[in-house]
């Protein structure tokens, strides 16, 4: 991926967003449909084959990204950064769900500590679409379906990060409620918001299978937008 401008000046406005694939719903019905009366280890399951076996991986609901957004909203805060200048997508299934050995609490490693107790939920559930997040960064109130309402009314001075953490293909970054985020439709969202003067310097972080593919041979040299992405267009 081409390096883009680095930013080292202190960032303004965030938007942090965990958009998990699979509701919550999911994961209850197979709670009470499939689930295995003792907690098995990886070597222990019962012989199925290698297809039934990739369906149950791809069924499983996600922590991470979740938890990775909860952790990222801590050290913002931690660090000074006012409540007011972040917004936060999250899905918001896992920490009271019934599969959660520690309910109301999300962990990012196996012994740390809470970081969902104080995260503001601006936007969960149905209301995480792509459309919503485009209009978030946009600043377009009126645009917004549900949610906060709160949006990234930032100004020609301020300073822009987006962390973004979620599943990923070849062009596209999950969103729990369809259509995906596309790769073109994104990149089309950042030149407007440059076109409206609304931003000094933006920072894109990107934590996603294949997430070099949103950018590479997409993304203008000339917005003033420094991306950096978990893997290339190819890895997983």
């Amino acid at each position: 991926m081409a390096k883009r401008k680095i930013i080292s000046s202190f960032l303004v406005f965030f938007a942090l967003l965990a958009a998990l694939l699979l509701a919550t719903k999911a994961s209850s019905a197979r709670l009470g449909a499939d689930s295995d009366s003792v907690i098995r280890m990886p070597t222990e399951t019962e012989t199925k084959t290698e297809m039934e076996t990739e369906a149950e991986e791809e069924d499983e609901i996600g922590t991470r990204w979740a938890a990775d957004v909860c952790h990222a909203y801590q050290i913002l805060k931690n660090g000074g950064l006012k409540e007011e200048n972040i917004i936060v997508f999250m899905y918001d299934d896992i920490a009271n769900s019934p599969l959660n050995p520690r309910p109301g609490v999300v962990i990012n490693n196996p012994k740390g500590e809470d970081v969902y107790a104080g995260v503001p939920k601006d936007y969960t559930g149905v209301q995480i679409t792509a459309e919503n997040f485009y209009a978030v960064l946009l600043g377009n109130k009126t645009a917004v379906q549900g949610g906060s309402g709160k949006v990234v009314d930032s100004k020609p001075d301020d300073h822009i990060f987006i962390y973004y953490s979620d599943h990923g293909g070849p062009g596209v970054l999950g969103m729990p409620n369809l259509p995906f985020l596309i790769a073109a439709d994104f990149i089309e969202v950042l030149k407007k918001k440059h076109a409206s003067n609304s931003y000094k310097k933006m920072v894109i972080y990107v934590e996603a299978c294949e997430s070099g593919s949103i950018f590479e041979g997409l993304m203008p040299e000339d917005l003033d937008i420094y991306v950096t992405t978990a893997s290339n267009a190819e890895e997983s």
